[in-house]
């Protein structure tokens, strides 16, 4: 760890995690903290996602998938090692609901994952998509969180947020949508874990990029003057 804030996270996530003396030294491993920095630098101002909530990319190597599977497989694989998956994605996070049906206009719609962030008091709609990132996620996200807003929230909750998790984003397209500003969050997963010092090369190109992003968002344009 090369930070005091770096220090500080850890520090707080293991007493709000309840930690083991092992759980560290693999956040560590895992660069957590540099992947949370990292997804909190691509949400840019007007969020309605809390920072500090999710990461990008998300390690799901011990999920033992290989090329070819779909997003059923993928799916299944989460619920089999469900425990591993929650703290991947972070603390606080419990299990609600698989497939959660929604019946809209008469027709059936289902969500991948319903999850329940504790300290947040919101739930957390996930769906799950084996290739790139598609623009039109957007709205079918969009559609969800307006259906859980209206059926399932319960007093004292917080607005439900979402959750995209793909083989691959679009970065471009997901900068332009901003969708972050209707509390829908795009990462990636990796399925595979790259060796620890390309992991961290990986990590840093991935973080200037974001904040070079966030620079241009942030400049004023020639409409201003």
């Amino acid at each position: 760890m090369r930070s005091d804030d770096a220090r500080e996270f850890y520090a707080e996530a293991a007493v709000a995690g309840r930690w083991t003396v092992r759980e560290p030294r693999r956040a560590i491993s895992r660069k957590v903290y540099e992947r949370r920095e990292l997804a909190d630098s691509q949400l840019g101002p007007g969020s309605l996602v809390p920072a500090d909530t999710f990461s990008d990319p998300y390690l799901l190597d011990f999920l033992g998938l290989h090329d070819g599977y779909l997003e059923a497989d993928l799916e299944v694989a989460i619920l089999r090692d469900l425990e591993a998956f929650l703290l991947e994605v972070g603390t606080g996070f419990t299990f609600v609901e698989r497939q959660k049906r929604m019946v809209i206009d008469g027709k059936d719609f289902h969500l991948d994952l319903l999850l329940y962030h504790r300290p947040l008091r919101r739930l957390v709609a996930v769906e799950l998509k084996i290739g790139e990132f598609d623009a039109r996620y957007e709205g079918q996200m969009k559609l969800y969180l307006k259906w859980l807003n209206r059926h399932e929230r319960h007093d004292g909750e917080e607005a439900p947020v979402g959750l995209i998790l793909c083989a691959e984003t679009s970065r471009e397209q997901v900068e332009l949508l901003e969708m972050h500003k209707d509390g829908i969050v795009v990462a990636e997963y990796w399925t595979a874990l790259p060796p620890k010092h390309e992991l961290e090369q990986r990590l840093q190109l991935m973080l200037r990029e974001a904040r070079e992003r966030l620079a241009r968002r942030e400049l004023p344009s020639a409409d201003d003057d």
